[in-house]
């Protein structure tokens, strides 16, 4: 077992990690790296690859994180009812698994906030 010592660390790289993965979702949509395709910015897709560019990257940083993983959260759960659900209610039948994920994650870090290793944590100490 993992001692409880730790959990700080942890938490931050589950942060880190989750906004980082986040942001590359959105750059593939924006840019059409990574395998992706660009998505035009008046489309919903495009405006989610801007949520999850911006997002994920304020996240990863620490940056107004609460905010930021709430409406990460939010597109999350949107794109779930939107996209996957009329396939089938179930994330591993309609392929919604990393949209849950994702929504539930950053809901967690939307309570919890940025943690250490971040830059809002830094300004709270000044």
């Amino acid at each position: 077992m993992i001692p409880e010592r730790y959990a700080p660390m942890t938490y931050a790289l589950m942060r880190i990690v989750f906004g980082f993965l986040f942001f590359l979702f959105g750059l593939q949509k924006m840019f059409g790296i990574l395998g992706g395709q660009v998505m035009p910015l008046g489309s919903m897709l495009g405006a989610a690859g801007v949520i999850e560019t911006v997002c994920g990257f304020l996240i990863m940083l620490g940056l107004f994180t609460k905010y930021a993983a709430f409406l990460a959260s939010g597109e999350m759960a949107a794109a779930y009812f939107i996209a996957h659900v009329p396939q089938s209610p179930l994330p591993l039948v309609n392929m919604g698994e990393r949209a849950t994920m994702f929504c539930f994650a950053f809901l967690y870090v939307a309570t919890r906030g940025a943690g250490i290793w971040s830059i809002d944590g830094m300004m709270r100490r000044k």
